[in-house]
């Protein structure tokens, strides 16, 4: 079970956007990345092209950025708090934070 899940929040521990929160937008497992809303925002660089009706210009846009640089909000602590992964007695898997034993999934 992975520690970060695609919608949750996270704070970024990390880089150039540290102590900036965001929600998941979408967790690429090939190389442990996550992308994150409104964080690592770079400015690209297109060309236009008429035939496909793209106009060139400069254009901001969110690049993954490592699981590691992140972790998830815990809202009652306001901040960012570890997982861990634990098993109930009905047998399902869920997340808790350990600072607090609080179940993160329900």
């Amino acid at each position: 079970m992975k520690r970060i899940h695609k919608g949750d929040e996270v704070i970024v521990v990390a880089g150039k956007d540290k102590g900036r929160r965001g929600t998941v937008l979408n967790v690429i497992d090939d190389d442990g990345r996550v992308l994150v809303e409104g964080i690592n925002v770079v400015k690209k660089h297109t060309k236009a092209n008429p035939n496909a009706g793209v106009q060139g210009g400069i254009v901001d846009q969110e690049r993954p950025i490592h699981v590691s640089n992140v972790m998830l909000y815990n809202p009652v602590a306001d901040k960012g708090d570890r997982i861990g992964i634990k098993t109930l007695e009905d047998g399902r898997k869920v997340r808790y934070f350990k600072s607090d034993n609080e179940v993160v999934d329900v």
